[in-house]
């Protein structure tokens, strides 16, 4: 392994050792295989390509305090595959080998888990895609599941600072009724032309509005968006927002702390009195938001001094990043330790 520089990586692929596949064809999934390979072979007429049967996950192992490898909320990432594989029609990957293929992967990949301290992690990506031909919009007869793990540094450089959003009224990321509560693909692709005209604003994120009347606030990027306000912890709900695990988490961790936890539609017209805003999600946990412009509007929203983590989101990451690390108690058995 090359000398890597654990505090200086950044989010990308980095290559590992091991992967993990299996296969689904005659109603049943082959025994897992162990592969070096970073390739897969593919008939050019897979309905991954076509027709977009294609779901992932994303997951991190971290070097806990006491030297232990941890995976954070390895089921709640299973369940979630299996809800979009049941939306998407394709073979359902059991509990079983889901968890057996993660575990399995990241202990062969033991040596690329990012010592305690650097603040950087093993991500875990779990892919399923439909690997049989087809040509007709119809579902495959034959899938593929992939496992493969990378380490990976923080998702935004500046690390846990504020960061500034920039409200895109003229794009949504997922219809209503549509794929925007399940984790395919095709969501991020239609966030790729949003997210640069953003970056080339100066802004690292996107504030997305529902698609029918631009009045609620739905997703932050790639990630689910929450305020704290009056002693709530306030977090959009709706069929078009995808099911953050650590959102799940957060409104946990919320509640223990005597926080009243709100999920509902959260209007737009209610940003300048939230006290904190912050994204959330697997990659960045959390990004508190500074501020918050509007290009059409012309209205810049900032919270606190727009400059300095609030004091909540704070405490809801520093607990959360605790468990994952074994800092903390892990009072609600989320962590698979090896």
């Amino acid at each position: 392994m090359e000398n890597i520089d654990w505090k200086e990586l950044g989010f990308g692929y980095l290559k590992t050792d091991w992967n993990a596949r299996s296969t689904w064809r005659n109603g049943a999934w082959s025994p897992l295989e162990i592969t070096q390979d970073e390739y897969l072979s593919l008939h050019m007429a897979a309905t991954c390509l076509h027709y977009g049967q294609e779901a992932f996950e994303g997951l991190k192992a971290f070097r806990g305090v006491d030297g232990k490898v941890r995976i954070f909320r390895l089921e709640e990432n299973a369940k979630r595959m299996i809800r979009t594989a049941e939306y998407t029609m394709m073979a359902l990957p059991t509990m079983e080998l889901f968890r057996e293929a993660c575990v399995e992967i990241v202990k062969r990949n033991e040596r690329f888990v990012p010592p305690y301290g650097t603040g950087a992690s093993l991500y875990i990506r779990p892919l399923l895609i439909g690997s049989g031909a087809q040509v007709g919009v119809k579902p495959a007869t034959e899938y593929m599941f992939v496992v493969f793990v990378t380490p990976v540094g923080p998702y935004y450089k500046t690390g846990f600072k504020p960061i500034s959003v920039m409200v895109d009224r003229h794009h949504d990321r997922s219809a209503p009724l549509g794929t925007g509560f399940v984790k395919v693909g095709g969501n991020y692709a239609a966030s790729l032309l949003s997210g640069d005209m953003a970056h080339k604003a100066g802004f690292p994120g996107v504030l997305y509005l529902d698609a029918c009347e631009k009045k609620y606030i739905d997703e932050s990027g790639a990630a689910n968006f929450f305020a704290i306000r009056d002693g709530a912890y306030i977090t959009p709900k709706s069929p078009s927002i995808l099911p953050s695990i650590t959102n799940m988490s957060l409104r946990t961790l919320a509640a223990d702390f005597g926080l009243r936890v709100e999920e509902r539609p959260v209007e737009f017209a209610e940003l300048p009195t939230f006290e904190e805003a912050g994204s959330c999600g697997t990659a960045a946990v959390i990004s508190p938001i500074g501020k918050v412009y509007d290009p059409d509007e012309g209205k810049t929203y900032t919270f606190g001094d727009g400059a300095t983590p609030g004091p909540w989101c704070v405490k809801l990451y520093e607990a959360l990043r605790g468990i994952q690390l074994g800092e903390k108690d892990d009072v609600h058995g989320w962590n698979t330790v090896l």
